[in-house]
């Protein structure tokens, strides 16, 4: 499956930690489609171009998989949904640790 050249310019404008940030996002339970096209102007459909374009086929698959098992996930917001302990603090910390 073929990209058109101008979505394959836009991939190839990101610098290499961009591109490793975005495949990173992608594979994080928490981060939603909106964050990524907040900050990279990537739609759900173009973040699944990127992907392929950046990972090998086995990766892309296993990827495509997780993402379509846990689907519905992707488009709630990670506070209604991400487990938080009593003892965790919103900036991750963790209280009366030493």
């Amino acid at each position: 499956m073929s990209i058109s050249r101008k979505l394959k310019e836009k991939f190839e404008s990101f610098d290499l930690e961009d591109s490793d940030r975005i495949v990173r996002m992608g594979w994080e339970d928490r981060t939603s489609y909106a964050a990524i096209e907040i900050q990279f102007g990537l739609t759900p459909s173009d973040l699944v171009h990127f992907m392929r374009f950046s990972l090998d086929e086995k990766s892309f698959k296993r990827w495509r998989r997780r993402v379509f098992e846990q689907g519905k996930l992707k488009n709630v917001p990670h506070s209604d949904y991400r487990f938080k302990c009593k003892s965790q603090r919103m900036d991750g910390s963790t209280k009366n640790y030493k």
